[in-house]
């Protein structure tokens, strides 16, 4: 959430640093956010006023009564000041909701170091590694190449409709053993805490985050049974690991001492693609369940650009430890995330498509997610700060098995297994 505060000091300003996401939901209802606030302060000056007047009544009071003369009249007066504040307080009250709901709406302002543009064509390559494979043979795609190791759509289809997919025999292990690696590398090499979370989350979880109200056509949702007299509770399947991991914090003042706070999860992650109709319908590129490991990070605000930078090398780090050729890319304000004041996507290359394809991103929040989860920190000054947020995948785990199938492939229809992944899969240079 934007802070109201930057909106009230300079809000042309705000305005035209939303208008670089150049996106319809980077959208701020000026005229009905100034009527709000102007409506606001003076309703604040009347009440200041009315609080000023009831006070000075009744001290009146005090020295009519002492005087022993009628104090009805003065009375009445305070009593209707105090029916007049009652009211006032309702409806400032109301205004705070709404002003709150509307904020809830808009999007992070981008970084002054975010390129411009509107859509994907204005994202900028930050850096390469690696050099695609060439081939003594035409590569096939990782649906071709998995069907013979377990990679089975057809059973997925029919236990879950289309987008799912059923792993099993090599293909099942592969994907297991890229989620240890990638785990093991995380908490054993960079850091991160091991963590393991719900996969059903309530609504104000998903608020603090980002994910609601704004997107509630991309999640699948759920209503459990409440207290026995019919009332239920809404509740979701989460999208990523980085919504229970990041409101560990929600409604705490941390000591900064404990900063930076770093963690990390596998799970599944549950997303209903609205609005990808028709798009990478083949294979397991966009999937309605898919897993990944999570990256979160809560931190000073003074080192949140330094470790955007740090996890950006974490998630590096496995594609470079599978032997997989990669870019990182910096994301434009248009094709950034709703919550991100900075984005760096990774994207491995993919020989079928002849394409690097997005594999990971990891972004900054700075303190938008904070805002909304009330989590803060207690500076060197005893005041209270928000922290700032970050996450990134380390790395997702369908793709990650799609990379290895076709970069890795053989001739002979088996997949080469790279040194880092061998100890989990007992020891196989290839998988067959």
């Amino acid at each position: 959430m934007l802070d109201i505060q930057q909106l009230r000091r300079d809000l042309a300003g705000t305005v035209a640093s939303l208008e670089r996401r150049r996106q319809p939901q980077a959208f701020l209802d000026v005229e009905r956010f100034s009527a709000l606030e102007a409506e606001r302060k003076t309703l604040q000056t009347q009440t200041e006023e009315l609080q000023a007047r009831r006070n000075a009544l009744s001290k009146q009071i005090g020295q009519l009564k002492a005087k022993g003369q009628d104090t009805a009249e003065t009375m009445a007066q305070v009593s209707g000041i105090g029916d007049t504040l009652k009211a006032s307080a309702e409806r400032l009250e109301q205004l705070q909701a709404e002003l709150s709901t509307m904020l809830m709406g808009v999007p992070n302002l981008p970084h002054d170091s975010v390129p411009p543009g509107t859509d994907e064509a204005g994202n900028v390559e930050v850096r390469r590694w690696g050099s695609p494979r060439a081939f003594d043979f035409t590569p096939r795609d990782h649906v071709d190449v998995g069907e013979a190791l377990g990679l089975d759509f057809d059973t997925g289809a029919k236990l879950s409709g289309s987008r799912f997919t059923f792993l099993r025999g090599p293909a099942a292990r592969l994907h297991r053993a890229l989620a240890q690696f990638m785990l093991d590398v995380q908490s054993q090499q960079h850091g991160y805490t091991e963590c393991w979370t719900p996969y059903i989350v309530n609504r104000e979880i998903l608020e603090g985050t980002g994910q609601l109200p704004k997107f509630k056509d991309d999640m699948f949702w759920v209503f459990r049974g409440g207290d026995g007299a019919g009332e239920q509770q809404e509740q979701y399947l989460i999208s990523t690991s980085e919504i229970s991991l990041t409101n560990t914090v929600r409604g705490q003042i941390l000591d900064a001492e404990t900063l930076p706070i770093k963690l990390t999860a596998h799970s599944p992650c549950f997303r209903s693609e609205a609005g990808s109709a028709g798009r990478d319908t083949r294979g397991m590129i966009r999937q309605h369940q898919f897993d990944k490991v999570e990256m979160v990070q809560v931190v000073h605000p003074d080192t949140s650009y330094a470790a955007l930078d740090e996890m950006v090398g974490h998630a590096e780090a496995i594609l470079q430890q599978l032997e997989l050729p990669y870019r990182v890319m910096a994301l434009c304000a248009g094709d950034m995330g709703f919550g991100a004041a900075k984005t760096f996507d990774l994207e491995v290359w993919l020989p079928a498509q002849q394409a690097y394809r997005e594999i990971s991103s990891c972004s900054n929040c700075e303190a938008f997610q904070a805002r909304r989860m009330q989590a803060r920190f207690r500076n060197a000054q005893g005041k209270t700060e928000f922290v700032h947020t970050l996450n990134g995948s380390g790395l997702a785990v369908g793709r990650a098995m799609v990379a290895v199938l076709e970069n890795h492939q053989q001739a002979d229809g088996s997949v080469f297994i790279p040194a880092a992944l061998r100890p989990y899969l007992g020891g196989a240079e290839t998988l067959r």
